[in-house]
């Protein structure tokens, strides 16, 4: 089961954290689909029908271009079948949010998108997952462990307005927009130093209202039975594909067929997590305290170790001004208000979203 994730790059920064090598072992950084990087927001607390950032095959959207060249797309959480007949998406009757491995051939919803190589990479920083106890649910966030910190060479990018990178020839505009041109002409962007995303495997289809009206982009993530580590939490984990070549095999259905691809849907021991609060628990609260550690025995904030600690270090490092507004339903007055009365010892992680909600910049 995944029912909830957090992905809080902008989206010049998950297009570099997304750069990949094709068949002939070149690194490309991927751009976003036409108006894409706008429906995107990043969010600590992202939920089913949110918008995520989603890798697939250029090829899905233009038929001349190389099967094994990669475009971001912000693709809507929650499959809507190509055939489903209503003219309300909300109509459906079913949960499309997981799809299970073991039976992904055997449903028309999931089997129909998958034979026509409609294979996505869904990004993330990580996942929540809710471990029953006694009765109550205690939430853990759960992604990939962390082995580099920020570099200096991002620190320094961050203290500009515009930035030439002379590896990569990528422009960062005043907006922290990329230029998609000189991304496109780059032919060895920088390797990504920063947060590494979880990268899960799950199939996309393309719905359009019966009665015409814009084509609607929406995924489902592909489930295994969980790891060995993940076993105490929950049964189910996303399939996760773990290393740039897994990637690569997932998304070239040209080269790799739908039989051989369902060979790369493996539990995999290489995942790490810590416990986070109930307050969690919410799909509103979207705040520090979403993936602030706890310490389970004392019921409040402890030191982060281990990944937990990277985590934080990578966010602290980050440019809030780059962000955009994290996604709410509530009011800034609201906003603010509820983050004086949560008030504690702030953690890097805790810095970072304080100084992200200072000064928000959208596009």
């Amino acid at each position: 089961m995944c029912g909830r994730t957090a992905c809080t790059l902008a989206p010049d920064e998950v297009s570099r954290a997304c750069s990949y090598r094709n068949r002939g072992g070149q690194r490309r950084q991927p751009r976003w689909r036409d108006g894409d990087a706008d429906k995107y927001r990043p969010s600590y607390n992202k939920s089913l029908q949110s918008m995520s950032p989603v890798l697939v095959s250029q090829r899905h959207f233009d038929k001349t271009a190389p099967v094994d060249e990669c475009v971001l797309a912000s693709m809507r959480w929650g499959l809507i079948p190509a055939w489903f007949k209503e003219s309300d998406p909300s109509k459906m009757q079913y949960s499309t949010s997981n799809c299970r491995s073991e039976n992904i051939l055997e449903k028309k919803s999931y089997k129909d998108p998958l034979l026509k190589g409609q294979r996505c990479v869904i990004m993330a920083d990580g996942f929540y997952e809710w471990r029953r106890v006694e009765k109550e649910k205690q939430p853990f966030f759960i992604y990939f462990p962390q082995k580099n910190g920020p570099s200096q060479e991002r620190k320094e990018d961050q203290q500009q307005d515009v930035t030439t990178s002379s590896t990569c020839n990528t422009v960062v505009s005043e907006k922290g927009e990329i230029s998609h041109d000189l991304a496109e002409e780059s032919e060895a962007p920088a390797e990504w130093t920063g947060w590494r995303l979880l990268t899960m495997a799950g199939v996309f289809d393309c719905w359009t209202p019966p009665g015409g009206g814009e084509a609607l982009y929406t995924y489902s993530v592909i489930t295994v039975n969980a790891s060995p580590n993940l076993q105490s939490i929950h049964d189910r984990m996303p399939a996760v594909l773990d290393g740039e070549d897994d990637v690569r095999r997932w998304l070239d259905f040209g080269e790799v067929k739908s039989l051989d691809a369902i060979k790369l849907l493996q539990s995999k021991d290489v995942l790490t997590f810590h416990p986070v609060s109930s307050f969690v628990n919410n799909s509103r609260n979207n705040s520090p305290e979403c993936l602030q550690p706890v310490d389970l025995s004392r019921k409040k904030e402890i030191k982060a170790t281990a990944s937990s600690k990277m985590m934080m270090s990578w966010l602290s490092s980050g440019s809030p001004a780059k962000r955009k507004e994290p996604d709410t339903n509530e009011t800034k007055g609201e906003q603010d208000s509820k983050a004086k009365s949560r008030c504690k010892p702030a953690g890097g992680l805790q810095l970072w979203l304080q100084g992200a909600n200072k000064k928000p910049r959208t596009k």
